[in-house]
Formats: C-alpha cells, structure tokens, sequence
C-alpha cells in the first residue's frame, strides 16, 4: 500500500473512531476516493484494518487505565460470585450491552451483506442520526453516573449499538445518543460509550485476524505498525480533547457537521460525482 495512503487511512481511523461522526463511514469515504485509479490488494486492507484498530484500542486502554483495572478486578469478583463492586457492576454492564452487536456481528460477518455499505446508506445514515445525536443532546437528563447504569439501561444502549454495524450510523454516536435518552450528562455517555468500544475494538480485531489466517497471510509489515502507531497518537489526542469538550459544551459541532456532510455527500452522489 502506497505510504500517503496509509498515513490518511491510520489518521482518518484515529480521528474519527471515538467521535459521534461515524468512523467506518468516514474510512468507506476514504477508501473510495483514496481507491480510485490505484486499486489495492484485500489481504493488505484487511492487514491495515487490524492495524489501525489496535492503535486506537490501546488509546481508550491507555486513557481509561483506572477503570480497566476496576473491570479486571471485576472479573475476579464475578468469578467468586459478588456481583456489587463497582468494577464487577460495570464489567456486568458492558458485556450485557456488547452481547447483542456480537450475535448480529457474526451473523453479518457470515453473509458478507455489502449492500449496506454503499456510499448511499453512509450519506443517509450520516445524515439521520446527525439529527437523532442533536435531538437526544437537547433531551432533559438527570445526570445519572455511571453507577446508577441499570441493566436494561446496559441492554437497550446494546440494541442500538447494533445499528452501528451500517456505516454512516457510528458506535460511539448511537451509544451517546441512547445513553443521553436514558438520562446521561455529555461527558458520562462518553464515558461508557468508550468503554463499550474496548469490547467492540475487540471483537472487529478478532474477527480480522481469523480473516487473515483463513486467508494464509499473516505477516506484520512495516506499513502495520506505522498505521497502529499513527491511529495510536491521533486516537489517543482525539479522546482527551473530546472529554474536555463534553464537560462543558455540547454534542451540537458534531450534529452540525453530520449533517453538512450527509447533505453534501447526497449531493455528491445524485449528481454522479460519487
């Protein structure tokens, strides 16, 4: 793969991944207009994709250090039965809300639907849930904490974020929008909404790496490790900039800028440009 390409793509990744704005939407927008009159090969793609996922996936780890402690620590206490400390109710949360994305994952991993990722749905999804994200930061909320997070609560952010699975929806947006529903401040939705994307992070670099070996091309390049390292740096300035900005302003930018950019991508397509 082309150095410039690699750089955009691990950026676009590390920029865009915990941002309500849709990462996967954002990397099916580069890819076309990277792709065109190139071409790239799937397995080095595919190699990219793990790459770029690692990279932000150590950011969220390596900002939320206490609560992946709390979480492991968790574990063992779920383990032994006890099931009221605060990193055994959290780890409890999370597995409850990834549960639902796992099961619809591997189905639509199974049978490859690439219907829905046509550059239309992105616009439109983009577009839609921009306005979904500005309607649910104008809700009332009673600025639950984390601690207050039900499981029902954990189960219904899960079936929204099942949604995320079309690009142009976004993990993270739909997982703040539901959480700001369910009574959440700003920075709280955030929170949880990264935590979630531990498991999510995960579960996509799981399944690539059984793509990689099914495919028989397993070798780490170059070109990965400056794509991990790259999403790393960008990941990691994005989610400390984010929360800064989340306790004290709104989700309205983002809202804003999915729509500017869903209309202009309509545009883009019913002209015939894209």
């Amino acid at each position: 793969m082309i150095l410039y390409h690699i750089v955009i793509l691990a950026l676009v990744q590390g920029i865009t991944e915990f941002l309500p704005i849709s990462s996967s939407g954002h990397l099916l927008l580069t890819h076309e207009i990277l792709e065109r009159g190139t071409g790239s090969h799937p397995a080095d793609d595919l190699m990219m994709d793990i790459a770029v996922h690692i990279g932000t996936l150590m950011a969220v780890l390596i900002y939320f250090w206490r609560d992946v402690l709390a979480m492991l620590t968790g574990l063992k206490d779920l383990a032994t039965g006890n099931h009221k400390t605060e990193g055994a109710r959290l780890d409890l949360n999370v597995i409850v809300s990834t549960l639902p994305v796992i099961g619809v994952g591997f189905f639509l991993h199974s049978y490859d639907p690439s219907f829905v990722r046509s550059m239309e749905i992105m616009a439109w999804m983009t577009l839609i849930f921009g306005v979904v994200l500005w309607h649910a930061d104008r809700f009332p909320v009673r600025q639950k904490s984390l601690n207050e997070l039900t499981l029902k609560d954990a189960f219904l952010i899960g079936i929204t974020q099942c949604l995320a699975l079309v690009p142009g929806v976004s993990r993270s947006g739909i997982t703040m929008t539901a959480a700001r529903y369910l009574g959440f401040s700003r920075e709280r939705a955030a929170h949880y909404s990264l935590l979630l994307a531990m498991a999510s992070i995960s579960g996509a670099g799981v399944l690539g790496v059984l793509d990689i070996i099914e495919s028989g091309n397993a070798a780490l390049g170059l070109d990965a490790i400056i794509a991990a390292l790259l999403a790393f740096v960008s990941a990691l300035i994005v989610i400390v900039v984010m929360m800064r900005w989340l306790r004290h302003s709104s989700f309205t930018p983002f809202a804003v800028y999915r729509v500017i950019l869903g209309v202009a991508l309509l545009g883009l397509i019913y002209t015939g440009v894209l």
